[in-house]
């Protein structure tokens, strides 16, 4: 007995326990994920909750997505809404501010609206056949006040919108094959990331394929994302045939039974004919295994790159046949109008809205939550 309670103050005293802080430290040591956080893209930092030492490693491709998933919603805000988000953007404020500065219902109200639908870049035609549309309904008097008139102008924009809002159905073939085109600093891969993670949480199986050989870090960039969402990259190093990689992609695509494959392209300004002629040869390469390949070739589009965009989008549909749009960065600088310009010149799909930098802030493209976002409901609200 006396032996025993001799020891038993050295084995009372162990190691003085680990502080909250070094288990941290130990959990992001062992965690590929949270060291990957620590060097990867800010976008990925943004959307990447700290690691929590007391959950446990789950095998499985979508377990680990799902639990990363969760971490970052259990650490992060509810997400925030689409007025949220938008009520920052140029148009948003521009519109809102005019029926504050112009509270009844005359022709100054209506000659400043169109001012200021063609400076948040809705263009000169879209916004003046808009106002003149609206000016022969107030002379009608249909429009009792200037909120009647608010009304009609969130309808009107929904209206122009309503015709793009088609989602995209990656279901329909397998392996859904989705070809990323744009210029160079419109977020194109980092859109890729979020698309990973959008459809790896739907359980679906995603692999990408680094088709963007020629800028230095595209490359690693698409890897720390694939690494992120644990969905596999295909690559062959910078300077690499473009085409060459997204043909091995494909391959390994079909014979694992993957269910979407996203190819990255090396960015581009619309007027590099050599660079545009490659876009076509990926095609054509992708349709030796698979005829209806690529099944939607979608471009990403930066919201703040404003009327240019539509000299952009021209060439790239004539050449590289874009059938979908991703607008990017809404929530900042952007103006927000040439969602109504794309709309109306080229009627193509608005597939998906970057509102923000977390990979849930890539949202589907809703017509109404959109306008809603940039116009109250109720003036003063």
């Amino acid at each position: 007995m006396l032996k025993f309670w001799k020891k038993k103050p050295v084995d009372a005293a162990p190691a003085p326990e680990a502080t909250p802080v070094e288990d941290d430290v130990r959990a992001s040591a062992a965690d590929p994920a949270s060291t990957d956080a620590a060097t990867g893209l800010t976008e990925a930092l943004a959307e990447t909750a700290p690691a929590e030492p007391e959950v446990p490693e789950l095998s499985g491709e979508f377990d680990a997505s799902a639990a990363a998933e969760a971490a970052a919603e259990a650490s992060q805000p509810a997400r925030r809404s689409w007025r949220e988000r938008l009520s920052g953007s140029g148009f948003a404020k521009s519109l809102s501010s005019l029926f504050v500065r112009h509270p009844k219902l005359d022709d100054d109200l209506l000659d400043e609206l169109e001012t200021a639908l063609i400076t948040a870049d809705v263009g000169v035609e879209a916004s003046t056949r808009l106002v003149e549309a609206l000016r022969k309904r107030m002379h009608k008097r249909e429009f009792a006040d200037a909120q009647a008139l608010l009304t009609a102008l969130r309808a009107e924009l929904v209206a122009l919108l309503k015709p793009v809002e088609r989602p995209l159905d990656v279901g329909t073939h397998t392996p859904f094959v989705i070809l990323t085109v744009g210029i160079n600093g419109v977020g194109k891969t980092t859109t890729i990331g979020k698309l990973a993670r959008r459809y790896a949480d739907e359980g679906r199986s995603v692999m990408l394929a680094a088709g963007d050989t020629f800028r230095a870090a595209a490359v690693e960039q698409l890897k720390t994302w694939g690494e992120r969402n644990k969905v596999p990259v295909v690559s062959q190093g910078q300077d690499a045939d473009s085409a060459s990689v997204i043909f091995d992609a494909l391959q390994a695509a079909r014979s694992r039974g993957t269910h979407v494959l996203i190819a990255d392209t090396a960015g581009r300004l619309h007027t590099q004919g050599g660079l545009m002629d490659e876009l076509g040869k990926i095609a054509r390469v992708m349709k030796k295994l698979d005829t209806a390949a690529p099944h939607e070739v979608l471009m990403v589009i930066d919201g703040t790159t404003g009327q240019n965009a539509i000299s952009q989008l021209r060439q790239f549909r004539d050449t590289a046949g874009v059938t979908g749009l991703v607008v990017t960065k809404l929530d900042g600088t952007a103006k927000g109008g040439v969602m109504f310009a794309l709309a109306r010149e080229f009627a193509l799909p608005i597939r998906y809205v970057g509102l923000g930098e977390t990979a849930t802030d890539l949202r589907v493209f809703d017509a109404e939550a959109f306008v809603d976002g940039l116009l109250p409901a109720r003036l003063g609200g």
